[in-house]
């Protein structure tokens, strides 16, 4: 792994806040990424994943706290900090006239170095669309079009904002291993994501967010760990059962309600479902889709805020 500069960390963030009115966009975050890992921001949109990592990147200012990028104070001096770093955006506005090779001469054409236009073109995988003009590109291709004008600059540390929001399963396993490739390649990254299978399988350490507040934080495995040592069983929500009655089955530790399913945490699971499937047949019911699995990511979502995460 790449050691951040002196050994202190790529990105320090204390205290971090911005408002927007009346709303607490980013309400005192704090967060270091190391050098050379891929860091994740995961929540819901509205979260404020967007308004912190605009604030890191130099183009948004913060109310309050302090924001060091690369060894830059980014509220003093975010000039310095933009040739060192490559942002893809949410929502990436390209000249839709141009085509690829254009657009990345063009980008090219700002910064007093920069990587080859046939190396990123190869390297992103748009040689077919080399000639293409941007406006007829797929969403995968939009993207990756994206993240090819992020490195440009060739930049110690990549932001990518939800960069798969949109596109099919198939092109958002091809950005995964993009990314991938990133950190192969000794970068630092750091994401925003609403996916939780895209942030269990891209970041090496997350932050969970929602109402502009880091709710947890580390490795999935530390994340899962730190609240379920049970396994989950879950089955299709049966209305004539109660929570406090679903609560009492033999090693049951918690009961959550997800949407149209429960999901019963049991440190026990055989006892567990023979209790459940004994009190189902003797009100004459029976429990639909039931499986037995590992607590998740999810889990530990709707452990934090009571509610699920859905795309």
């Amino acid at each position: 792994m790449t050691v951040a500069i002196g050994g202190s960390p790529v990105i320090r963030v204390r205290g971090l806040t911005k408002r927007y009115g009346d709303v607490q966009a980013v309400a005192g975050v704090d967060f270091d990424v190391a050098g050379g890992e891929i860091f994740g921001l995961l929540g819901p949109n509205g979260a404020g994943k967007t308004t912190t990592v605009e604030i890191l990147e130099g183009l948004r200012p913060a109310d309050g706290g302090e924001v060091s990028v690369l060894g830059v104070d980014v509220t003093r001096d975010a000039d310095a900090l933009k040739p060192r770093i490559g942002i893809s955006l949410q929502t990436a506005a390209l000249y839709p006239k141009l085509t690829v090779t254009e657009v990345i001469d063009l980008f090219r054409s700002f910064y007093a170095t920069s990587r080859p236009t046939a190396e990123l073109i190869a390297d992103l995988d748009l040689g077919e669309r080399k000639n293409a003009q941007t406006k007829v590109l797929s969403g995968g291709q939009r993207q990756r079009l994206a993240v090819a004008l992020a490195l440009v600059n060739d930049p110690e540390l990549v932001f990518l904002d939800e960069p798969t929001t949109g596109l099919d399963p198939a092109a958002r396993r091809s950005l995964w291993d993009l990314v991938l490739g990133l950190k192969a390649a000794g970068r630092t990254v750091l994401l925003t994501t609403h996916y939780m299978e895209e942030a269990e399988v891209l970041c090496d350490r997350l932050a969970i967010m929602d109402h502009g507040k880091i709710l947890e934080m580390g490795t999935v495995d530390e994340l899962v760990m730190k609240r379920f040592h049970e396994r989950a069983v879950r089955f299709d929500r049966l209305p004539e059962l109660t929570t406090a009655e679903l609560e009492a089955l033999p090693a049951v530790a918690s009961v959550k309600a997800d949407g149209g399913e429960m999901l019963l945490y049991t440190s026990d699971v055989g006892p567990t479902i023979g209790a459940l499937l004994a009190l189902t047949e003797r009100r004459g019911l029976e429990p639909q889709n039931l499986a037995i699995r590992r607590a998740t990511l999810e889990d530990v979502f709707l452990d934090l805020t009571g509610r699920a995460l859905r795309d």
